[in-house]
């Protein structure tokens, strides 16, 4: 943080900063399944004064100013009252805001702007960033004590499972694949049952990421959808479907011609874009054989559309295309 920021962590300066992260880590843990590593805090003299920054082992990976004091008016789509002060974009979401004195505060939120404090800016991008990086935060520290926990639920399972059917580092590998894409690893109980099933089979660890993504699919489901019966699905039409299977999936590797690949992944980000933030959420159905290649396809250009295969969408829902 840069040093207009210690106040923020000055417990005698009533900076309650330490406290949200500490809820931050907690609410990450029982979302995504495992408890990160420890946040270390401090000052550096070569930021700008209001300026804090988000290094992980090493590399930014995020950063961001936050002025103590003023409060961040956040535009979740329908405001369109001009407010005083200077404007900025929220750094979780990318939103438009504004930042604030204390006194415009209630005039905001009349306006119809989310107001918060700069400590809750702070702690929600990081919160953010925690879940944009879970794969690269689960080291095999945090592997092994899963695996530890789970032996002591279900000792018998996991003794038949690891290290006799999958080894620790294949383990790893294997959640980090779906910690990539935003599955949460909650229910290890199930994923390593799954891994019972399959691993005397199937040595590849990204076939068998799949097979737990099928297995796990009504909690995929759930997570992106809530408790609704029927899902909404962005689906491909039918011949541009039939082109890109054929391209991923001859026998000759041929890959996606450049130019379908980039009219693919613009309209995919136009539609994830275009849905306003107070419709329900949106995922991609595509055919199981080219599920992998299109959400690796679509990472950056969208990176908040979830792609499904059509056998992760349970037998207990309908889809509206």
């Amino acid at each position: 943080v840069g040093y207009r920021l210690i106040s923020l962590v000055d417990k005698a300066r009533a900076g309650d900063l330490l406290g949200r992260i500490k809820g931050v880590r907690k609410k990450f843990a029982m979302d995504v399944g495992f408890l990160p590593p420890v946040v270390h805090i401090r000052d550096n003299l070569e930021l700008k004064p209001s300026m804090y920054r988000v290094t992980l082992r090493g590399a930014v990976v995020g950063e961001g100013e936050a002025f103590p004091g003023m409060w961040m008016a956040i535009n979740p789509g329908g405001a369109t009252q001009a407010l005083p002060g200077t404007r900025t974009t929220d750094p979780a979401f990318g939103l438009p805001a504004v930042w604030i004195e204390e006194r415009h505060r209630e005039m905001a939120q009349m306006a119809g702007f989310t107001v918060v404090d700069c400590a809750t800016v702070v702690a929600t991008h990081l919160s953010h960033l925690m879940q944009v990086n879970a794969a690269r935060l689960l080291g095999r520290v945090e592997a092994q004590a899963l695996i530890d926990h789970v032996t002591k639920l279900a000792p018998k399972l996991m003794e038949d499972v690891v290290p006799k059917m999958v080894g620790i580092a294949t383990v790893q590998k294997i959640l980090q694949l779906l910690l990539e894409e935003g599955v949460h690893i909650r229910d290890m109980r199930s994923i390593v049952e799954c891994l019972a099933e399959h691993a005397s089979t199937i040595t590849d660890a990204a076939e068998l990421a799949r097979r737990i993504r099928v297995h796990l699919a009504p909690a995929i489901v759930q997570q992106i959808y809530g408790p609704v019966k029927e899902l909404d699905v962005i689906a491909l039409e039918p011949e541009l479907e039939r082109i890109v299977t054929q391209a991923l999936n001859s026998p000759h590797g041929a890959a996606l011609d450049p130019g379908v690949a980039d009219t693919l992944t613009r309209s995919a980000a136009d539609t994830a874009r275009r849905r306003s933030p107070a419709s329900p959420d949106c995922a991609f159905a595509v055919p199981d054989l080219i599920r992998t290649p299109i959400a690796r396809l679509l990472k950056r250009a969208a990176p908040r559309l979830k792609v499904l295969s059509h056998s992760e969408i349970p037998e207990t829902h309908s889809i509206r295309i």
